[in-house]
Parts: C-alpha cells; structure tokens; sequence
C-alpha cells in the first residue's frame, strides 16, 4: 500500500512540474519555456536539478554580482515556484546565453524560446556570440529531448550565468544544481 501511495505521488508530482513548466509564449518567461500550443507536456521531461557538473571551457566569472554561497531572490518564472523563492548561489561563469526553439530528438511538438542553453551547450560554436536564426547542436540535457538536437538561436546575451539551489515557492523538494539563471533573473535578498 505505503509503495502504491508513493508511486501515485510521484505520478501527481511529475504531472504537476510538467504542466508548470509550460507557458502563454510571452517574452517575459523564460529558460523551460515552452509554448503551449505547440508542446506537449506528456513529451517534455524537465531536468529540474542537475548535476552540479560544468562544460569543459566554462569560465569562473570573477566578480559576479552574486558570490557563490551567497542568496539571491528568483525574479523568474522558468516553472511554477520559481518565481521570489530564495536560491543559493553554487556557481558564476560568465558566457554567452542562447534563447532556442528545437523539435525534441524524442518525437513532440516543437519548443519555442527556451532559456538559456550556453556557449559552451553548443557544439563546435566557437567562441563569437551567434546571431539569431543560426542553427546549432546543443549538448545539454535540460529536458528529454534536448541533447544532441539541432535548434535554431532565438536571441542572444552576454552575461553571468548562475547556477542556483532553491526550494520552491509551492513546496516540494529543493532543486539543486539548476542551470542558469541569468544575473537579470535575480535580485539582492
């Protein structure tokens, strides 16, 4: 019984994070961004918590405006309960942050304007800033899908990337390891 229960909230959970992550296609949302119309949630399984690796070539921002270890507030709504909950800073590389649209490898509607994938996400990109409209390789795994695909660039920024832990503003377990955040995406605590 206790297995059946914990399965069937799993099952509520995940069906929960899926519908959170999708949105109404407005400019202003961003890095699981998925429109609605042309996703669907049964196709899209979001990485929220990571593994704390990095991409070789990543580079340590010196300064960032968020130090590691300190605490920031989310003024982004990558999914439901992300936005004004309280992250801890666990790492600032500065690089460049791509807005993409992509079809999944795995079959499903196209995703539109997902945030961020980073310089170092793409294969063989070099190290100029690409324009809009150019196609590339991503190798990341934000949600299934996503390595491996060919996506074309959106929009661009040169920024501080952060990588963040947070418990969500609904409840449920901390994320950990949460790839990126940019530093416009956060406020002082």
């Amino acid at each position: 019984m206790r297995k059946k229960l914990v399965v069937g909230f799993v099952t509520l959970v995940s069906a929960f994070i899926l519908t959170a992550c999708g949105n109404d296609n407005k400019e202003t949302n961003s890095h699981e961004d998925m429109d609605m119309n042309s996703s669907s949630e049964e196709s899209m399984d979001m990485n929220h918590s990571g593994s704390g690796e990095v991409p070789e070539g990543l580079k340590v921002a010196g300064k960032p405006t968020y130090e590691v270890g300190s605490q920031a507030i989310i003024e982004t709504d990558h999914m439901e309960g992300m936005k004004g909950a309280e992250a801890t800073i666990v790492g600032a590389f500065n690089t460049t942050a791509y807005a993409i649209s992509f079809t999944p490898t795995t079959g499903g509607d196209r995703v539109t304007n997902h945030k961020w994938v980073i310089q170092e996400e793409l294969i063989d990109a070099g190290e100029e800033t690409l324009e809009p409209g150019t196609e590339v390789t991503i190798e990341a795994d934000h949600m299934e899908g996503m390595n491996g695909v060919t996506a074309e660039i959106d929009s661009s920024e040169q920024t501080t990337v952060y990588m963040i832990d947070y418990t969500p503003t609904t409840g449920g377990e901390e994320v950990t390891n949460h790839k990126w955040v940019t530093e416009s995406e956060l406020s002082a605590k």
